[in-house]
């Protein structure tokens, strides 16, 4: 443990404040590792005066970098994505190590964070604009992009560094900067990514305030980000309760906001479908990362037909889940992400169980010498119905509800039945199926899957929902429209001629005749 947090250039005290500077005058984080309880690291937060100092730089960064040429800045993005090649197992263990997340989990998360890296270098290339016909004679109608300004990022702790690449490196080459409020239960994963966008921008000779680190606790940094005018975009991942708050903040400023926030994800297994392939999808959906991914699995939806036989498949699984050290490569499932976590899970359980639902397997808090962090439980497999109030609520871990269906329609309400629609999948062969769940009457969630699983997403593709509690919309990663998210349009109307140019929907004739022309 201690050689990865050397390498990546963690101490025991850290600063949680980087503006090309490193600082931070609030108070301590006592960052304690799910795997065994040990301590981690502190890192001292932001105070009022850092929160001022570090926006201030960062503006003045921005000011700097949007005159760069976008195929230059995006030079810079390109070394920031080998820098995290360097160092990419060191982070994913760091990352491991902070989460609980398995190690496979974790160099895969920092994988992510190269692949948008690459991705957006390509579109540093790419940031076009239009030419447009005028309806005027000798006018030429243009549509520019320009940099937008400081960009802050709030993330979340599954993904402690991922969705913010989703958002830098594609802010970066658009020509913002950004200012990060990294989860306060992940400090350590970010500060070392910050390091590396630090080193990356001294070789290049760019200001490293436009990757921009603000520690710190919601009332210090994050409700002072939402208010502040001079910060045009938001981009928030996390709870709903947290995604209100801030989208009020910010329309009531008439800022922009990207936000990410609930998932209540359902898989649809037909009969048609291909049983074990199905099964081991729901399996990794559902206790991938302790089922506290945003894509997590948390609802199967079985013909009748066929539900007594997936049933049996996932106990057979879940019975065979190897649950323990995340960093051990044979480790299937870790810890969820601190003491609470379960009680929440468990509380969902009791709630489940007060419904009239059924636990078939799990949900016990784990206990022992090996499972010393206090962090640990089996997954829970349960029956359900539809119509339960908990069903309609997400539970941010390891617990999946098993519900039946008599016809496709009925699937398809009971997949479009919650307030949530971030992902959804359906496991078919028949064509006929898998084309109505894609349909203006199928799935309405943001992603939905045929024949794959609801967990993860890959780069290229739109990530969101918009059901009243998603309401989510990341990077849509495809070209023009990465820049209508963080640049500013500009509609440039350019006249060519040595007469007085007429104005736009007025004919020649019908033009008032101006003073230098009598």
């Amino acid at each position: 443990m201690q050689s990865v947090l050397e390498k990546l250039g963690i101490a025991g005290e850290n600063p949680g404040v980087f503006c090309g500077e490193w600082r931070g005058g609030g108070g301590k984080i006592d960052k304690i590792s799910p795997i065994d309880g040990r301590k981690l690291a502190s890192v001292q937060t932001a105070s009022g005066d850092d929160y001022d100092t570090a926006i201030a730089r960062a503006q003045e960064a921005f000011l700097k970098w949007r005159t760069t040429p976008g195929p230059v800045r995006g030079e810079t993005v390109r070394r920031l994505g080998n820098g995290l090649r360097e160092m990419k197992h060191a982070l994913g263990q760091l990352v491991t190590l902070e989460t609980g997340k398995i190690i496979a989990e974790g160099e895969g998360e920092v994988q992510e964070m190269i692949d948008i890296c690459d991705f957006a270098v390509g579109q540093s290339r790419m940031l076009y604009g239009l030419t447009i016909q005028s309806e005027r004679k000798s006018h030429r109608l243009m549509e520019q992009w320009h940099p937008l300004g400081v960009v802050a990022v709030i993330t979340a702790f599954n993904f402690p560094v991922a969705v913010w690449s989703w958002n830098a490196a594609l802010a970066a080459v658009c020509g913002d900067a950004t200012v990060w409020k990294a989860s306060e239960k992940t400090p350590l994963t970010a500060i070392a990514v910050t390091k590396i966008a630090e080193r990356v921008c001294r070789e290049t000779g760019a200001d490293p305030a436009i990757f921009t680190l603000l520690m710190g606790d919601r009332k210090t940094v994050g409700q002072k980000l939402s208010a502040d005018r001079r910060i045009p975009l938001i981009s928030a991942t996390g709870s709903v309760q947290m995604g209100v708050h801030v989208a009020q903040t910010v329309h009531g400023r008439l800022g922009r906001t990207i936000m990410e926030l609930g998932g209540n994800n359902a898989l649809i297994v037909a009969p048609s479908a291909d049983i074990e392939m199905a099964t081991q999808s729901i399996f990794f959906g559902a206790v991938g990362t302790a089922g506290q991914r945003c894509t997590s699995t948390r609802r199967v939806i079985m013909h009748e037909s066929i539900a007594d036989k997936v049933r049996k498949k996932l106990l057979t699984a879940y019975k065979s889940l190897r649950i323990g050290d995340p960093l051990d490569r044979k480790t299937m499932m870790g810890p969820l992400i601190d003491k609470n976590a379960v009680d929440l899970v468990q509380h969902s359980i009791q709630r489940l169980k007060d419904e009239g639902g059924e636990v078939l397997y799990g949900g016990k808090r784990l206990e022992g010498e090996q499972y010393a962090g206090g962090c640990y439980m089996t997954p829970c497999l349960a029956n359900a119905k539809s119509d339960f109030e908990i069903v309609c609520h997400e539970t941010f871990g390891p617990l999946l509800y098993l519900l039946t269906y008599r016809d496709f329609d009925e699937a398809i309400a009971i997949n479009n039945g919650v307030p949530q629609g971030l992902t959804s999948a359906i496991f078919t062969n028949d064509m006929r199926e898998a084309e109505k769940f894609l349909s203006a009457v199928g799935s309405d969630c943001g992603i939905a899957n045929v024949n794959t699983g609801t967990s993860g997403a890959e780069i290229g593709g739109a990530f969101g929902g918009e059901n009243p509690l998603t309401q989510a919309s990341s990077p849509p990663q495809d070209g023009l429209a990465v820049a209508s998210l963080f640049v500013e349009r500009a509609s440039c109307p350019v006249f060519a001629s040595t007469q007085v140019g007429t104005p736009a929907r007025l004919n020649s004739q019908d033009a008032c005749v101006t003073p230098w022309s009598a």
